[in-house]
């Protein structure tokens, strides 16, 4: 089968011919649509998880999945034959990923019934930006009309974050680099877009909400700069950045909670964000399709931050 793989720590990806896995009890051998890509994906190779995790090499790259269940393996109880699935593929040993033809994945991770509203490739999008945003708009405590400050809007996690405060009456602003960004963000429900490439996010902020908005999440910012976005909170706000770049006693002396955040996969969160597509309360938003000879360039383009919205891998 094809697949996406890397030969050890650190090396670039290539396109590979590897065998495909055979089904042991417990688990589930998936023939995969579609994969979601994710920053998360080349910080594994690069051995984010290194010493924390086995891993196996080749080790074939990718995190989320969507996918039909070709075959299962004794004991397994929660899915059968032929069942539309879409999740986390991630497990011990690191190196069996969604990256490929065909995925191996023990009926413990974190999957579940594929949105029967949209397609396989869309449900690719979802699991991890999904439930990051989900979880993060949770998090972030934030009610109806109170002000926050989006930094790192336009990827995959913005996308559905800005939509799931939305629903909740959260007044979103939210940071661009160009007038197509804000245009895309603004239809998801964004209801102000500050372009950072021609105008000061300090600067702008400052003169419209002089005593500082109700919280910010900042999905792109180094330490340098999220201590700067920090400083536009309101004394009692929030401020959650997913690049663990906050520093703790600084916001304290702020008396601004939150700080750095980690996302809790759970089948319960995917579920709920199943629900909301299939109701047509959430739109998956998809900038890019590729194929899995175009995967190595694209992991590229994300390493150096040149991404824009979320990139599915259309597998089959």
């Amino acid at each position: 089968m094809k697949a996406v793989a890397v030969s050890k720590f650190k090396s670039a990806p290539e396109v590979m011919e590897l065998p495909k896995p055979t089904v042991k009890p417990g688990t589930l051998i998936i023939r995969v649509a579609a994969g979601g890509m994710n920053p998360f994906d080349w910080k594994l190779t690069d051995g984010i998880l290194d010493g924390k995790m086995p891993h196996q090499f080749p080790l074939i790259m990718g995190t989320d999945g969507a996918g039909i269940v070709e075959s299962v393996g004794e004991g397994v109880t929660h899915f059968k034959e032929g069942d539309v699935v879409y999740g986390q593929f991630i497990h011990a040993p690191i190196g069996e990923g969604a990256f490929a033809e065909y995925a191996i994945v023990p009926d413990s991770v974190i999957i579940s019934r594929a949105p029967a509203k949209i397609s396989l490739t869309e449900a690719a999008a979802i699991p991890t930006a999904g439930m990051t945003a989900q979880q993060l708009v949770e998090k972030s405590g934030l009610k109806h009309e109170q002000t926050l400050l989006l930094v790192g809007a336009t990827g995959g996690v913005g996308s559905f974050l800005i939509q799931l405060a939305n629903m909740q009456g959260i007044y979103v602003i939210a940071t661009v680099s160009d007038d197509e960004g804000a245009s895309r963000v603004t239809e998801l429900g964004a209801r102000e877009t500050i372009n950072y490439k021609k105008l000061s996010v300090d600067h702008e902020i400052k003169a419209k909400y002089p005593d500082g908005v109700d919280g910010l999440i900042d999905l792109a910012s180094n330490a340098e700069a999220f201590k700067t976005m920090s400083a536009l909170v309101k004394d009692g706000g929030v401020a959650l950045t997913t690049n663990f770049v906050a520093d703790s006693h600084a916001l304290k002396e702020k008396n601004i909670t939150g700080g750095n955040f980690e996302t809790k996969s759970t089948v319960e969160s995917l579920d709920s964000l199943t629900d909301a597509v299939n109701n047509g309360m959430l739109k998956v938003s998809v900038a890019a399709v590729i194929s899995l000879e175009e995967v190595p360039a694209a992991i590229e383009l994300s390493r150096q931050g040149k991404s824009e919205g979320k990139t599915v891998i259309k597998i089959s």
